[in-house]
């Protein structure tokens, strides 16, 4: 069982559905990749600022699907924006990794009050040009940031990971993703700080298309042409938050999966600092 793919502006096959590594410690990532991956899965979420790169790394090597059947996602941390700085954190986190190259690279958060997000773009559109990373991408960025790195480098990301799930869904920024050709990644994707997944009327379209509410929110998810990245360790939570292309939702399912009050639960891209 593996997830379909979509193909991303820069030619290159992204898988509908990831793992997210988000808390866990090198010694859980890596049992959970290499479960994930026995599994089905292909795309795997890590981030510096994650402490479990290495982790992920070794259930990367630990597992024997062929390495470039895997997209492995790290992500720069605040503390490392600037050109120079960005060269040097990707140099240690591929190191951590113990991975030749990065499939999909990420700024974590714009952090506008430094201003050096367009410096690390540039920086890392050189580790792209030296074939290190393969597609570059941001997380929590805003049109607007977006509109400034395509302004003064010429290179739009493929990706963009923001949070979204019924409780935030985002619709102008998931718009204007799709309309600019970038991919949005769900981080969050279940809104493990709500009671989303005991809602009653989630449990109703679950129990009709005999799954879970957590399936129930990843293919309204997919169906929206967001790739969801849900967190688990758990083998058979692993393989049921995989299997969810083989149901759909009605116009009116999808509508009252995302009926319920809307909050962000995370940072604000404008204000939020992560370092």
């Amino acid at each position: 069982m593996q997830a379909p793919t979509t193909t991303m502006t820069d030619g290159l096959e992204l898988p509908r559905i990831g793992l997210g590594t988000y808390p866990m410690d090198d010694a859980q990532a890596a049992d959970a990749v290499r479960s994930a991956l026995d599994v089905g899965y292909r795309l795997v979420d890590t981030a510096a600022s994650y402490g479990n790169e290495a982790g992920v790394g070794q259930g990367v090597a630990m597992s024997d699907v062929p390495r470039d059947e895997i997209v492995v996602t790290t992500k720069l941390r605040g503390d490392d924006q600037g050109y120079e700085s960005t060269l040097r954190a990707f140099g240690e986190s591929r190191e951590r990794l113990g991975l030749e190259y990065v499939d999909l690279y990420l700024i974590h958060w714009p952090l506008p009050r430094l201003g050096r997000y367009v410096d690390s773009w540039q920086a890392m559109i050189q580790l792209r040009d030296d074939g290190l990373v393969n597609s570059l991408g941001v997380s929590n960025f805003t049109p607007a940031q977006i509109d400034r790195l395509v302004a003064e480098t010429g290179v739009a990301p493929v990706v963009n990971q923001i949070e979204l799930h019924p409780c935030f869904v985002q619709d102008e920024l998931r718009a204007y993703d799709a309309d600019h050709g970038v991919v949005t990644e769900a981080w969050q994707p279940l809104a493990r700080k709500t009671d989303l997944l005991s809602d009653p009327g989630l449990r109703e379209i679950a129990d009709r298309h005999g799954v879970t509410p957590a399936q129930v929110v990843l293919r309204w998810h997919v169906q929206r042409g967001v790739v969801p990245i849900p967190k688990s360790g758990d083998p058979q939570r692993q393989r049921e938050n995989l299997d969810v292309f083989g149901f759909v939702l009605s116009e009116e399912e999808m509508a009252a999966v995302a009926d319920r009050p809307q909050a962000r639960s995370g940072g604000d891209p404008e204000t939020h600092e992560e370092f």
